[in-house]
């Protein structure tokens, strides 16, 4: 921004403070000089951003006040009162009128109380006492009050901005769903779909592993488009819906999740435990996807070869879902931060995922006015407790979502038979 640029926003800003015109006139009255302004000091150059002159001196806004730059008072001296009386000196130079300033006074504006944003001041070419303690005391306080409406202004001017670049945030966010929820999607589905078809007709074994790969890998890109329109949808909405109703069959819904991720990972162990006899308020989707992702981080971060245990209850109060692996411990310091959004963990030679799955397990159980609880130890292991009221006063209902945020992606049937060397034990 150049010289010229500056001086005018900063004249704007001045003429929005509508009492600025009074504190001048003021400001004349109180002293008996009769030209007063707020100036910009750069250098040795006086500036105007707003005046009264019942000098009748031809002074514009923007104009240089050259008869105080010819006082010789450079802006490291306008940080400070100047008082200045009997000074007669001719101006001659004046592109105004020639005077002889006798008077000057000048108190700084400070922003903030630090930056200088520019000059109180006021003089004239007849004589009159300025040394008062009063009138230096009255411009300290005009000046103030001048900073203090700049400031206003310039937060109301930021808050103004932030809400047009939250908007245009917004706006981004909306079309950032749009184009995962059916421009990545689409292409996903006619990838899974022609892996599908060619694990089915190729013979060749070797082939019909490609076709088994390209329909792992396009799952597993469809559920991290799902963690992010879950948490773009949860950030946009103030937190991800659920529809709470009266489930019957949590332990079919929670099986049918440990065998579709045996189907996907043949080589590894998941032992369960689940014995839930009563209906159970709330959303079973939702309650299967918790259980996915706290499976799915088990199997990531757990230790190779080592089985992983899910076990699902109930007590007098909640239902209780417990998903365990062993291997390394989540350090202490990052405890605390395992459910933020991002968060993966550093020890783990794994980096596969955005980081959204704990994340979306912990807004899917506040969502249900639950809890999700961590312990995680070198001896015991790392434990994910989730627990979830059995009676829930208040019954959430989420508004209607659009399809892309709710539709989840490749839930096809899932084969009741097992493959060969897993293990589902009905005991932890």
């Amino acid at each position: 921004m150049d010289n010229t640029q500056g001086i005018a926003r900063a004249a704007a800003a001045i003429a929005r403070i509508d009492a600025v015109p009074s504190l001048l006139k003021v400001l004349c009255e109180m002293t008996g000089l009769r030209f007063a302004a707020v100036a910009r000091v750069e250098g040795t150059t006086w500036t105007a951003y707003a005046l009264r002159d019942e000098i009748s001196l031809g002074v514009q806004s923007g104009d240089e006040l050259s008869f105080i730059t010819n006082l010789g008072f450079d802006s490291q001296a306008a940080r400070l009162p100047i008082v200045f009386e009997q000074a007669g000196i001719d101006s001659q130079s004046s592109r105004q009128t020639s005077f002889s300033v006798r008077n000057f006074i000048s108190v700084p504006i400070n922003i903030g109380g630090e930056r200088q944003f520019g000059a109180l001041c006021a003089l004239d070419s007849n004589p009159t006492n300025l040394r008062e303690p009063r009138i230096v005391s009255m411009l300290t306080e005009f000046a103030a009050l001048i900073a203090s409406q700049l400031e206003h202004h310039s937060i109301r001017e930021r808050e103004q901005s932030e809400i047009l670049d939250e908007r245009a945030t917004n706006e981004l966010r909306e079309q950032f769903i749009a184009i995962l929820g059916h421009d990545l999607r689409n292409p996903l589905h006619a990838v899974f779909a022609g892996g599908e078809l060619l694990e089915r007709r190729l013979t060749d074994p070797a082939q019909r592993m490609i076709a088994s790969r390209i329909k792992t890998h396009a799952r597993r890109m469809s559920l991290l488009i799902n963690d992010v329109l879950d948490f773009a949808r949860g950030r946009l909405g103030g937190g991800i819906g659920v529809e709470l109703s009266d489930v019957d069959n949590i332990t079919d819904g929670l099986t049918s999740v440990i065998e579709e991720l045996l189907l996907a990972q043949p080589d590894c162990t998941i032992q369960s435990h689940i014995d839930v006899n009563r209906s159970v308020p709330c959303d079973l989707g939702r309650l299967q996807q918790v259980a996915s992702n706290l499976l799915s981080n088990a199997l990531t971060h757990g230790k190779p070869g080592s089985p992983i245990k899910i076990t699902a209850t109930t007590d007098e109060r909640d239902l209780v879902l417990q998903v365990w692996n062993a291997g390394i411990p989540i350090p202490r310091e990052s405890i605390g931060k395992i459910f933020e959004p991002f968060w993966r963990n550093s020890v783990s030679p794994s980096r596969n995922g955005l980081g959204l799955g704990l994340h979306i397990c912990s807004q899917i159980v506040h969502a249900h006015h639950g809890e999700i609880a961590v312990i995680s130890t070198t001896e015991h292991g790392t434990q994910f407790t989730v627990r979830l009221p059995l009676s829930t006063v208040v019954r959430l209902s989420s508004a209607t979502l659009p399809d892309i945020a709710q539709e989840r992606m490749f839930n096809p049937p899932l084969a009741a038979a097992r493959a060969s060397g897993v293990s589902i034990s009905a005991s932890p």
